[in-house]
């Protein structure tokens, strides 16, 4: 399950489906699913999908690209759905968080600490 993860968290832009995460876990596909939300509290799509949030997050408040270019960026295949898992995570839309965020001098550290969506 943690290679499963490792690959998740590495390649959360590029399209991965069940099938491939469970050869990586060496596990049988109809046990994955089950096995990883055990392990790890959540099912593999809500872990990838936050995972994908926590970076468009980082993107939105240290960049000033586009939402939609954020959105193709992290993974997403389009705005309408980048902006609707966003706003089900993090309680805002993607331009309401950026206008809202302020992260000027504040550590690192604590900025991630705060701003970690809360699933």
């Amino acid at each position: 399950m943690l290679r499963a993860r490792d690959v998740m968290d590495r390649d959360y832009a590029q399209p991965l489906d069940i099938p491939a995460l469970a050869r990586v876990a060496h596990v049988l596909q109809a046990h994955f699913t089950r096995t990883f939300r055990a392990t790890f509290g959540e099912t593999p799509h809500h872990y990838l999908q936050r995972r994908r949030v926590e970076r468009a997050m980082f993107l939105l408040r240290e960049t000033d690209r586009s939402v939609t270019d954020i959105s193709f960026e992290v993974g997403f295949n389009s705005p309408g759905t980048f902006s609707r898992t966003f706003r089900g995570i993090v309680g805002r839309t993607p331009r309401t968080y950026r206008k809202e965020a302020v992260a000027v001098g504040v550590p690192t550290c604590f900025t991630m600490a705060w701003t970690r969506p809360h699933a």
